[in-house]
């Protein structure tokens, strides 16, 4: 299996030359030379596996220059009771007749994040060991990539972990659990700019390729194809379970903001799941629900961005959606980087030709969105019904696919955050505290371990070299 970039670069790399990489040295994203069918005898064979095998299963369609006896062994050390807190290790919640919540949250940071990031911890340092490299990652979050980044990391050798975030644009909550991190390989920057800012920086980075090869800069945001190839493992887990048969059809609902959670779904879609709708979620943050209404990819400015009850959506700029727009316009990498490395930064956004737009039918995706007050009314509704607490995303997921189901086809609506992350919704839809897990009760108090900087490529980068 090789891969190659949505920009034109054809050069065929490998897993593992990507998965240090990051962005490809054209500025696009890695996908692979082609998705590998899932025929009907593989369901049935990989209905019933444990999710540590499942995953081995999957990843092994597109790792080949990891032994396959490294690599069960690593998804076997990843997915576990112990970590995620159930055998299923994404179980499903029924909420009546037709629809469910599949549990991500489960994890050591309480997001779906955790689902690919503690893989992508043993990926690292797997590689790095069998390199005898170093590497320094630098991540932007809205709110869980950082933490789920930084605790996955944080105990790994040879890696130093460099997170970007709004400063002051998190709950309390996730702030806390990132800033108070004390360990040396860990360094928290807040960024006085939107989530935007931050991923700007990243891949501004990552765009210098002298001082990417010279400081060994990776990355572990969703354009990690690594990461997103992890995600895909949990589209297949939650289709066996809410099914008897190959037969049976279902569809997702997804929180989205960067594009990467759902995008692994459009891949799984692509091997032959059966996946009738892949239905996109956003707060009042719309650029995706805009999209594939009109056909309009239009970028917002820092000042157009709302900050919202569902912050880690609270994005204008979805770097994932550069791998589905490839494969929507026929994996033209050329076109792609006419729109998305030239129209984006010249116009602020792009236009599909009527063709185009009516191709997105094809691949399943429509979409929806939700405000303050849907997130409030969901809230409380999923709560009286089910006595089920529902985070502030998943309610913006719960919003939407209720005008998407269908009848016969299972809707499952991905969970992607615990509601303690976000008491104070929560308390203001039913009045209540959100549970929170044991040695979580006063994380908020702990110390702080954090630098403020302005928006300033040139100041992240002194700071990464002074502290590598």
């Amino acid at each position: 299996m090789k891969y190659i970039s949505t920009r034109g670069d054809k050069t065929e790399r490998s897993f593992c030359e990507i998965l240090l990489e990051g962005l490809a040295p054209d500025g696009g994203l890695y996908l692979p030379l082609s998705y590998p069918k899932v025929s009907a005898e593989t369901l049935t064979r990989w209905r019933g596996l444990a999710y540590a095998d499942l995953a081995f299963e999957i990843l092994s369609l597109y790792i080949d220059d990891i032994p396959s006896e490294d690599l069960r062994a690593i998804t076997r050390r990843t997915y576990t009771e112990a970590v995620f807190g159930t055998p299923e290790i994404t179980p499903l919640k029924p909420l009546g007749t037709g629809l469910a919540l599949q549990a991500l949250s489960n994890g050591p940071t309480l997001a779906f994040k955790d689902m690919a990031m503690q893989l992508l911890g043993q990926l690292f340092e797997y590689e790095l060991g069998r390199r005898g490299e170093t590497l320094n990652i630098l991540g932007a979050t809205s709110g869980d990539t950082g933490s789920a980044a930084e605790y996955a990391m944080r105990s790994k050798a040879g890696v130093n972990v460099f997170m970007l975030s709004p400063a002051g644009r998190m709950s309390p909550f996730q702030q806390a659990q990132m800033f108070s991190l004390q360990d040396a390989n860990i360094h928290n920057i807040a960024i006085e700019g939107v989530f935007d800012d931050c991923q700007d920086i990243v891949k501004a980075v990552s765009n210098d390729l002298e001082f990417k090869r010279k400081y060994k800069i990776g990355t572990v945001n969703s354009i990690n194809w690594a990461r997103l190839l992890a995600q895909v493992v949990y589209y297949f887990a939650g289709y066996f379970q809410a099914t008897q048969s190959n037969e049976e059809k279902v569809s997702f609902t997804v929180p989205s903001g960067n594009f990467g959670n759902v995008c692994a779904g459009h891949v799984a879609r692509m091997m032959g799941l059966p996946i009738v709708q892949l239905v996109v979620a956003t707060n009042e943050n719309d650029v995706l629900d805009e999209f594939f209404r009109t056909g309009i990819y239009r970028v917002r400015n820092a000042a157009e961005t709302h900050e919202t009850s569902s912050p880690s959506m609270d994005i204008s700029k979805a770097s994932n959606f550069e791998r589905f727009v490839f494969d929507l316009l026929g994996r033209d990498g050329a076109l792609v980087k006419s729109l998305f490395g030239e129209a984006l930064h010249t116009q602020g956004r792009f236009v599909l030709n009527a063709d185009q737009f009516e191709a997105i039918s094809q691949y399943g995706f429509v979409s929806g969105a939700s405000s303050h007050a849907d997130r409030l009314a969901t809230i409380r509704q999923t709560y009286e019904d089910f006595g089920v607490i529902v985070d502030t995303h998943t309610a913006d997921g719960l919003k939407v696919a209720h005008g998407h189901v269908q009848r016969g086809v299972m809707m499952l609506v991905l969970e992607t955050a615990l509601p303690a992350k976000f008491a104070a919704t929560i308390v203001e839809a039913i009045g209540i505290e959100p549970p929170r897990p044991v040695g979580l009760e006063n994380i908020e108090a702990l110390p702080k371990r954090v630098v403020t900087m302005a928006v300033d490529v040139a100041a992240v980068k002194a700071f990464v070299e002074q502290h590598v």
